[in-house]
């Protein structure tokens, strides 16, 4: 039997507090071995060069030379798997978000008080993201253009075979996690201003919600908004769920609408992707289409195995295109979706499945 080396991380940052913590909680993992530490980038890459590591945590605020500056280098140069340590403030969202759009995998939140306690709390969390990292797929940096936007063709006339209501609208559900802030930005900047409502859930932390609808909003033709609850449900908008709250589309009549609760995380995650599309399934039925982007578990497996069930059409991006196969792996393997589809054609799809 072939034995399965553990992955070999450096882990870089200036607070010797925070070196020493991360440390214990990854080598006390079988599949880890850490095999340095570095105060700063200059630091940091002189032991890459020596050490090889397979994965690096990385603190966003670094001495000598900025942790963003740092990682586009490495991420141009010599293109590692990289999970930030970041700080759960609103600065620390827009860095952390810049970081992931730079190539980051993942990254793990670093309370502002009582660090030790606090990252000893995540030990789960930030060993089961480093092990995720070592899996994941990491691409050179390239500055690409903006993808030109789709035109969503005409909507054929309602179909009187189907007793949906409105059969001409189409509401889609989508859920991500790790690699899927940027895996979301792709898939909307490919939507028209037109496009069929959507709503979405990331595994984010309460803190970054705001800042992650907002650089959505950003970078595409549709209004991108964090969802408040009992509002309608709209074309040419996209929905995300606030902070810390779960969302869930119900029917008012003839249209959808969002429900924004505070209920227990489920999958350990809040929000959850299966409570998203378990609700879409319910209330959309055969009009809703369902997507599971790159992320790590299987989140979202279930409700989108639910939304298949009830009519929808339903599938995963690829394993070539996601940073991490977990969560569309796990859909696949369910039977919840049995197409994958390469990120830079999600939002072709979508359109046309849309007005199949």
């Amino acid at each position: 039997m072939k034995l399965v080396q553990p992955c070999r991380v450096l882990i870089v940052d200036d607070s010797a507090v925070v070196r020493q913590i991360l440390s214990e909680i990854l080598a006390s993992d079988p599949g880890i071995e850490v095999v340095g530490t570095a105060a700063d980038p200059l630091l940091a890459r002189e032991k890459i060069k020596r050490l090889a590591p397979d994965v690096i945590t990385l603190d966003v605020e670094m001495p000598r030379m900025d942790g963003l500056a740092f990682l586009e280098n490495l991420m141009r140069l010599h293109p590692l798997p990289v999970v930030m340590i970041s700080s759960l403030t609103e600065r620390g969202a827009d860095t952390t978000l810049q970081a992931l759009a730079l190539g980051a995998v993942d990254f793990v939140s670093k309370p502002k008080l009582d660090v030790a306690r606090g990252l000893s709390r995540y030990a789960e969390e930030i060993v089961d993201k480093v092990k995720a990292a070592a899996r994941s797929r990491v691409r050179p940096l390239v500055r690409a253009a903006v993808a030109p936007k789709l035109t969503l063709p005409p909507a054929p006339p309602a179909s009187t075979s189907k007793p949906n209501f409105r059969t001409t609208d189409r509401l889609i559900a989508i859920g991500a996690s790790a690699g899927g802030t940027e895996a979301l930005r792709v898939v909307l900047e490919g939507l028209p201003a037109d496009a069929p409502a959507v709503v979405m859930t990331q595994h984010l932390p309460a803190t970054f919600s705001t800042a992650f609808a907002e650089r959505l909003d950003r970078h595409s033709a549709m209004a991108v908004r964090e969802a408040h609850d009992g509002e309608a449900v709209l074309p040419g908008h996209a929905y995300l769920p606030p902070g810390g709250r779960h969302l869930r589309v119900i029917r008012d009549g003839a249209r959808w609408r969002c429900r924004v609760d505070d209920g227990p995380a489920v999958n350990r995650h809040k929000p959850a992707v299966d409570v998203l599309f378990q609700s879409v399934a319910q209330s959309a039925g055969a009009n809703a289409i369902g997507v599971i982007l790159t992320g790590m578990g299987d989140d979202g497996a279930r409700g989108l195995l639910q939304m298949r069930q009830a009519g929808a059409p339903t599938f995963v991006q690829d394993e070539a295109s996601a940073v991490v196969w977990g969560m569309p792996g796990a859909a696949m393997k369910l039977g919840a979706a049995t197409e994958a589809v390469a990120l830079d054609r999600i939002a072709e799809r979508l359109l046309a499945l849309a007005h199949a």
